[in-house]
């Protein structure tokens, strides 16, 4: 392969001729976890774990991973921090998952007066040779992360040793320009942070305008779900386990469970072979529709945008003597309280005569079941803008991070 003038070949690949190759080994100060300090009956002797605030955030993945609340957090006691010293945080550690997911890497941020660091996790502080922002972006990247895990694919353990980590390769840039690439791929972060903050905002808004808006109120009628929609569960068998059934250029598809716990992406089949298989009115959806699951998620509604045929997961609200968007907004208000009525099982499911009695509150006026049904899919929008924002956001920063921490694109040049 045909190298461009100013960069050079390696064993991680091209870089710029002025980057140099180094092992993680090579930019360590410590490198340490929780085992270091001491035997596992002397840890147990010392240490106290505690559920509410003490002395010392006890730093877990799980933390970390969900950018957890200081209330979720577990603490120890100040004799307890003491007798872990070896593994005190003071922000600006680079955190590594030492079994599990392998990959996952954490730069810490301090939140607490003093930290340190739970089980399952290897604590590196860098040497002034590198910058631990640098290479906390740089093991996200496909290179750094595709090391971290051949590392784990080589242990039958699935686990990642302290060697595994000191033998990574790492390209490093002058510092300047280690600065340069870190401040950038920061700033679009602290965007995607606002951005996520914004839309947590708003999903807060839009829940209390639930609340306000189908509280019932008076002059409001109450009546159950079976009195104003022909509620019909989808039919059995599922084919949606066999390929066979699917084709991507077909427009009716099978609803999967799995569509209502993530993006809703239908699964496609050929109209020829739906019909091979006897379609019954209770499995054939028409664009438009109200349809809701009844299994493991449960409780949670969507309006069709294509023509569907669903399983007996699923019921359709079939004719509502009301306004369909009411309608849906009234099941995701009610979509937690589910699960509290569901007949337990293999999981969680929900049957149709529990459905046909649930009671619903109306406005009388249409007009007001169509303001408030406006009004909360207004909201809705809105959230959908900022979302696809977000994901924007994060595949520019992707891109950036592949460019910038290879050296195809130069913030200085050498």
């Amino acid at each position: 392969m045909e190298v461009r003038a100013g960069y050079k070949s390696t064993e991680i690949g091209v870089i710029p001729n002025d980057w140099q190759l180094f092992k993680v080994n090579d930019v360590l100060e410590l490198l340490t976890d929780y085992d270091a300090n001491g035997s596992f009956a002397s840890v147990a002797e010392n240490v106290n774990v505690f559920d509410y605030e003490e002395y010392a955030w006890y730093v877990r993945s799980t933390d970390l991973e969900n950018n957890s609340s200081l209330n979720n957090v577990k603490f120890v006691d100040e004799t307890s921090y003491k007798f872990l010293k070896k593994t005190k945080l003071t922000g600006g550690e680079l955190l590594f998952l030492k079994r599990g997911d392998i990959g996952k890497v954490y730069l810490f941020k301090m939140r607490t007066q003093y930290a340190t660091v739970a089980p399952n996790l290897y604590l590196l502080k860098i040497n002034q040779r590198t910058k631990p922002i640098y290479l906390y972006y740089f093991f996200n990247t496909d290179c750094g992360q595709q090391q971290l895990k051949s590392k784990n694919a080589s242990s039958t353990l699935g686990a990642l040793y302290k060697d595994d980590v000191k033998s990574i390769i790492v390209p490093l840039p002058p510092l300047p320009e280690q600065t340069a690439i870190a401040e950038v791929l920061s700033d679009t972060d602290s965007l995607i942070q606002a951005l996520e903050k914004q839309i947590a905002k708003k999903r807060n808004i839009k829940q209390g305008a639930m609340q306000k808006l189908l509280r019932p109120k008076e002059g409001w009628e109450v009546k159950k779900l079976g009195e104003i929609a022909k509620i019909v569960r989808g039919a059995s068998p599922r084919p949606i386990e066999d390929p066979k059934w699917f084709d991507e250029s077909s427009s009716i598809g099978w609803v999967r469970i799995s569509d209502v716990t993530k993006s809703v992406k239908i699964l496609t089949a050929t109209t020829q072979k739906l019909s091979e298989l006897g379609i019954q009115s209770s499995r054939y959806v028409e664009k438009g529709n109200l349809i809701m699951s009844i299994c493991a998620t449960v409780g949670r509604p969507i309006l069709t945008r294509i023509n569907v045929c669903i399983h007996d997961g699923f019921v359709v609200f079939r004719n509502p003597t009301i306004e369909k968007e009411y309608l849906y907004y009234f099941l995701s208000f009610i979509e937690k309280d589910w699960s509290k009525n569901g007949q337990t099982g293999s999981q969680m499911n929900l049957n149709t005569p529990l459905i046909n009695s649930t009671e619903i509150a109306i406005p009388p006026a249409i007009e007001e079941q169509i303001r408030i049904a406006t009004t909360l899919s207004d909201m809705d929008n809105e959230l959908s803008a900022l979302e696809s924002t977000l994901e924007k956001y994060k595949m520019l920063k992707l891109g950036m991070m592949q460019n910038l921490l290879t050296g195809k694109i130069r913030l200085i040049k050498s």
